[in-house]
């Protein structure tokens, strides 16, 4: 069933009914499923997804076809200073337009971004500006969001043509891996976020396509591509640097990565633990750079301009200014040495 505004709504009745429930269970359900079994909820949700029925938190506030106002932004990490960037540049251009964001974190789990946007329609957003995670792209189909338009920031999701803004990944990943190599390390390790992440593949094939052309080896055993935060990226730099023959040089695919190592090597030069200090690449800037134990150079790019090209991309949709087939933009980065 359409969910765009033009078309009808399903109802709570009509999900109760799909669902074998009372619409009082459905309520509660979508309400935070107090006092409701699990295996109820599952039907209550399965049903809301086939019906792709949203909750309209609007209501009571909004005339009919009344816009309001209002830009669904959904980022990944709301730890993270990077997004806080992304999404200030999200808002300048929103503010120029008259509109105000809402912004919602989604933690990398695709249940709470399938959440997060049904949230989001329902409070009749005017459009969405979505870092997508790796799941599946069943709720953001065209079909799901009706006529709110969608853009994605930084990641692409197989299956999905819609407006998109990435950086230049494989670039500036292959570029600061080759400062590596013309410096003389050829032992060099890579920590970076899980492979089924867009920008954490794309990194690693920077990296290793560098390698490669060098004949540089790549050791399996110091490539760690798990880490989402800085605690996760501090083990794996200690166990990589705790390896018989550790790395003299580490790549790290993002800025909370980046942190992590360095709070290993912080506190083995704080322990006098002995051993390499290895040379740092970091994708992504991050707070205090310049301050750091050992010398690191960082693959920069402007998470603001991210944040306005979006939003700009976005406000062509809404202004009907758009090329009629879906834009793709992707923003340099620079290699900014110590």
């Amino acid at each position: 069933m359409s969910t765009s505004r033009g078309a009808r709504q399903p109802t709570i009745k009509e999900v109760a009914s799909r669902a074998g429930v009372s619409p009082m269970t459905v309520s509660r359900t979508l309400a935070g499923g107090v006092n409701v079994r699990p295996d109820l909820q599952e039907r209550v949700m399965a049903a809301v997804r086939e019906l792709g029925y949203y909750r309209n938190e609007n209501a009571r506030s909004l005339r009919p076809g009344q816009p309001s106002g209002l830009i669904g932004v959904a980022i990944t990490n709301l730890a993270n200073p990077y997004y806080g960037n992304f999404a200030l540049g999200v808002e300048e251009v929103a503010a120029e337009h008259g509109r105000r964001i809402i912004l919602g974190n989604t933690g990398e789990d695709a249940g709470r971004e399938r959440q997060l946007v049904s949230d989001f329609i329902g409070r009749q957003v005017d459009g969405l500006i979505l870092v997508p995670t790796s799941g599946d792209a069943e709720h953001l189909q065209p079909e799901r969001l009706g006529d709110v338009p969608l853009v994605l920031a930084s990641r692409r999701v197989p299956g999905l043509d819609v407006d998109t803004v990435l950086l230049d990944d494989v670039g500036g990943a292959y570029r600061g891996t080759l400062s590596l190599l013309d410096a003389g390390h050829t032992r060099i390790g890579f920590l970076g976020n899980r492979s089924s992440v867009f920008t954490g593949e794309r990194r690693y094939r920077g990296y290793e396509r560098a390698m490669t052309e060098r004949g540089a080896p790549i050791d399996p055993s110091i490539i760690a591509r798990d880490q989402q935060d800085v605690d996760a990226a501090s083990r794996a730099a200690r166990a990589m640097l705790d390896h018989p023959e550790p790395p003299t040089a580490i790549f790290s695919a993002n800025n909370r990565n980046t942190i992590g190592a360095l709070r290993e090597i912080g506190r083995r030069l704080r322990d006098g633990v002995p051993g390499p200090r290895p040379a740092l690449v970091s994708f992504d800037d991050f707070e205090l750079s310049e301050l750091m134990p050992v010398p690191v150079t960082v693959i920069d790019h402007d998470a603001r301009l991210l944040g306005r090209e979006a939003a700009t991309l976005l406000f062509a949709r809404l202004e009907g200014t758009a090329e009629a087939e879906a834009t793709t933009v992707e923003l340099p980065v620079t290699i900014e040495h110590p």
